[in-house]
């Protein structure tokens, strides 16, 4: 038996949150050995308590859940995206609300020293969410990065407008500073940014086959995205849909998702006060020769992907696969 790939996963647990986490413990090759919850979508506290709803209803109430960063490295929380993903974070979709497990006595950087310790060349990262946990753990951790073997990140927009200003991102502009710390560390990063993850859409006909599948992961996915089409849909298409945000990282991490462009280019975050900040500022002037003879970036980028992803979450979700 192959023996599975730890990861680690940084999230500010909301509906797409939910749906990366559930991706990802149906997934033969990857194993989560613990979840990090940020400020972002809810209070850092809300989002470990979701993140423990999640894997109680996958039956994983063995994977610690440690609480993070509860402002960014700068300045105070603008806003909390309860608008986009209900009172409880979760959809209001009527998980349970009471969990059996708590969160960990540790706090996010101490889980992570501690799991870059465990796994020391193995541990990969998928940080859904503002990246302040993450920053905090390389001002932290002495030798971090060469203990992580990759982070994949969701979050920024290459040559995509942003959804939360004209230039950036959610993730991103919830903490720019802490975003150009992770992405400037020296390890390998992966961004997937809105520029593919907004190409890859959840529709009702996926909804409803999730919701007559009879699995309670499936079940609560429909649910939940009732509420993410009417609100974030409607708003973003002009119909009920959603975007594929973190489950399409997840599928990237676990190698499911095979990008049809991914240079290694150079990104730098927007860290003024102007308009631009939080904007992930991506050099794809190359585009224009595929980016042949490319050298030198610091990030992978994901630029394109082939839009078959949400069937291959449905599929996950259902157990066909």
């Amino acid at each position: 038996m192959t023996q599975r790939t730890p990861v680690l996963v940084d999230c500010d647990t909301g509906i797409d949150d939910a749906m990366a986490l559930l991706f990802l413990l149906a997934s033969d090759g990857v194993e989560i050995v613990g979840v990090t919850s940020v400020f972002g979508n809810n209070t850092a506290a809300q989002c470990a308590i979701n993140s423990l709803r999640v894997l109680e209803l996958a039956g994983r109430t063995d994977i610690p859940v440690a609480i993070g960063a509860e402002k960014p490295l700068v300045g105070e929380v603008t806003y909390l995206a309860t608008h986009v993903h209900g009172s409880d974070g979760l959809g209001d979709a009527g998980l349970p609300v009471d969990v059996a497990a708590q969160p960990s006595t540790k706090t996010a950087v101490e889980f992570i020293d501690e799991l870059a310790e465990r796994y020391a060349g193995e541990l990969r990262i998928l940080a859904i969410g503002p990246l302040t946990n993450l920053a905090h753990a390389l001002d932290q951790i002495p030798g971090l990065v060469g203990k992580v073997r990759d982070v994949v990140i969701m979050g920024g927009a290459a040559d995509a407008p942003g959804n939360q200003s004209p230039a950036a991102e959610a993730n991103i502009i919830h903490d720019p500073e802490a975003a150009q710390r992770v992405i400037s560390a020296g390890w390998e990063t992966t961004l997937v940014p809105l520029d593919v993850t907004m190409r890859e859409i959840l529709t009702e006909d996926h909804r409803d086959r999730l919701a007559v599948a009879g699995v309670p992961a499936a079940s609560f996915v429909a649910a939940a995205t009732d509420f993410y089409f009417g609100h974030y849909g409607m708003d973003s298409f002009g119909r009920r849909s959603s975007a594929c945000h973190d489950a399409l990282a997840a599928g990237v991490l676990t190698g499911e998702v095979v990008p049809l462009s991914a240079p290694v280019i150079d990104v730098v975050v927007d860290c003024t006060d102007g308009p631009g900040r939080g904007a992930t500022i991506c050099d794809t002037r190359g585009r224009y020769r595929n980016f042949t003879g490319t050298s030198g970036g610091n990030c992978r980028v994901v630029l394109e992907t082939d839009g078959t992803f949400p069937d291959v979450l449905v599929r996950r979700l259902v157990g066909a696969v």
